[in-house]
């Protein structure tokens, strides 16, 4: 039995989805924990199909597999609706999907106060996606929020509502000089909504504990990543959940002790979408060419992607926050053609050099990056199965990487294929 957890050890978007494929072949449950249609995943299966995974675990694209959306999931049904929908139109088997009864959903309000207050704020915007899951997640905390659950029940559905907007209303109207929304129309669609997915809400922690208690495997990914959390990230340039692997065991319902094992995803540079600080961005030759090399648009949003070389300071960070196991290194064929290829060991603030993350904001912001620089190679590696078929500076670059992040290597992904990936430990083997 494996209950695993794949983290993003960055700001997001460091291959997740591709992680989730492999190891998603040999599990019998998938289950979202956190975060909402604001991020997504590149999947692309060995016949070359590539699927855009946003809301949906990407454990649907292996049948046979039961996926969970959890507790700790804010879903949009619309999104959720038109991402089924999607994957229905490519005879993706979407039957095996669940939604947990506590789930909270984003609404139509909370869509039009994230777009207007992002407008409002102006150069101050924290640069999110505009697609409610702040607000949404605000509205749990402040225990006014509509859960999956409510779908079952029109009248509490229906008090919610009215509820949420006799407030909601009046900060569009009187704030923002926005029209006021109809409750009724509100209600109707969602119900209309509903009834095309009500069916799959269920208790998805006492499924969890039981598929558990019979040895089968789990595998929990997140969106984001840690540098994002609310709690641990860089904030308030963060997301509004935990995709920490303290998250996962929260927005799953899975005891902690269940965790046997907890997967960072690092890619081999590093991306981040969105404000905030980011010491090894480049703004050069140099960023353009990861952006390009790499194909760094959102697979989401479609923004660009902030581009810089490798931070070791947010990979030993990541590490000791999500007591990360392994590491699944992605994109490393990215790197190749390149002369010398650059490792932030440390930062300089104030003539000061710092081996671990700055204790405040603002020094985070000051934050100078201090590299060290490791031969390249020119070699295509794409073809690579096996570690030593890598070029020698390639291996060093890894083991680098490897030494410091504080966590060993057990994945590399060498192109963006499922079969494009170099095994050196399997965790589900180890694990039974």
């Amino acid at each position: 039995m494996a209950v695993m957890v794949l983290i993003g050890a960055q700001w997001g978007d460091e291959g997740k989805g591709k992680a989730t494929d492999l190891y998603g072949e040999r599990v019998q449950w998938v289950v979202r924990y956190q975060g909402g249609n604001n991020a997504g995943h590149t999947v692309v299966l060995p016949d070359g199909q590539k699927f855009a995974i946003r809301l949906i675990p990407s454990g649907i694209l292996t049948p046979g597999i039961t996926n969970v959306i959890g507790n700790g999931v804010v879903v949009n049904p619309g999104a959720l609706l038109e991402e089924l929908g999607e994957l229905e139109k490519r005879e993706v088997d979407t039957s095996g999907l669940l939604i947990s009864a506590d789930a909270h959903l984003v609404m139509p309000y909370h869509v039009a106060i994230d777009r207007v207050t992002e407008r409002y704020l102006g150069k101050a915007k924290i640069g999110t996606t505009g697609r409610g899951i702040g607000p949404a997640y605000q509205d749990k905390v402040a225990r006014m929020g509509v859960r999956a659950q409510d779908l079952l029940d029109e009248s509490i559905l229906r008090q919610k509502i009215e509820s949420a907007l006799e407030l909601k209303n009046q900060i569009l109207v009187k704030v923002y000089n926005r029209k006021a929304l109809d409750p009724g129309k509100i209600f109707d669609d969602v119900l209309e909504q509903a009834a095309q997915f009500s069916h799959r809400i269920a208790d998805t922690r006492l499924l969890l504990d039981q598929a558990i208690s019979r040895g089968e495997h789990v595998l929990m990914e997140g969106s984001q990543g840690t540098l994002l959390d609310v709690d641990h990230g860089t904030y308030p340039f963060v997301t509004s959940s935990n995709p920490t692997s303290g998250g996962a065991a929260v927005g799953a319902g899975i005891g902690a002790t269940r965790l046997t094992a907890v997967m960072g995803i690092l890619k081999a540079y590093t991306t981040r979408v969105g404000s905030g600080p980011f010491p090894t961005e480049l703004h050069d030759e140099w960023g353009e060419y990861l952006r390009k090399t790499g194909g760094e648009v959102g697979v989401n949003t479609g923004r660009d992607r902030r581009c810089g070389w490798f931070d070791a300071v947010i990979a030993r960070y990541a590490t000791r926050v999500n007591g990360i196991t392994d590491y699944f290194l992605t994109k490393l064929d990215v790197l190749s053609s390149l002369e010398q290829v650059p490792i932030c060991v440390g930062y300089r603030v104030d003539g000061e050099q710092l081996d671990e993350m700055p204790l405040t904001q603002t020094d985070f912001h000051h934050a100078e990056p201090v590299y060290e620089y490791l031969p390249g190679w020119f070699e295509d590696i794409t073809g690579c199965r096996d570690f030593d078929e890598l070029p020698a500076n390639a291996q060093a670059y890894v083991r680098r990487v490897e030494e410091l992040s504080g966590s060993r290597i057990s994945a590399i992904g060498v192109g963006p294929g499922r079969e494009q990936t170099i095994v050196l430990h399997d965790i589900l083997e180890e694990q039974g």
